[in-house]
């Protein structure tokens, strides 16, 4: 089972940044295939991007270029850096272990105009 933990949200003014972390801990080989998802009020959640245990990202096509997705595996957490934030980014982010399908809480990230 896998335990993952994300945090570094908060509010922001538009344009400005945040970057989250996702750590992860319980009985895994490694970390593997992540991904980051939003979900914003009233809406479904849906998927931000994905990297893979050897550093392939993947990114919805509407947040190419502003939000990049990392990894450091010594410390078995993901990030999620988001430049140029918008008021319609506003959602709790969360991150997700892809093979075994574990999710964290999700922070809270708030852009106001």
């Amino acid at each position: 089972q896998v335990q993952l933990v994300e945090s570094g949200g908060g509010l922001v003014q538009a344009g400005g940044s945040l970057r989250l972390s996702c750590t992860a801990s319980g009985s895994f080989f490694r970390i593997n295939f992540m991904g980051w998802y939003r979900q914003a009020p009233g809406k479904q959640r849906e998927w931000v991007a994905s990297i893979t245990d050897n550093g392939s990202t993947n990114y919805a096509d509407s947040l190419k270029g502003r939000f990049t997705i990392s990894r450091d595996n010594a410390k078995n957490t993901v990030y999620l850096q988001m430049n140029s934030l918008k008021p319609e980014d506003t959602a709790v982010y969360y991150c997700k272990h892809i093979l075994s399908g574990s999710w964290g809480q999700g922070t809270q990230v708030t852009v106001s105009s």
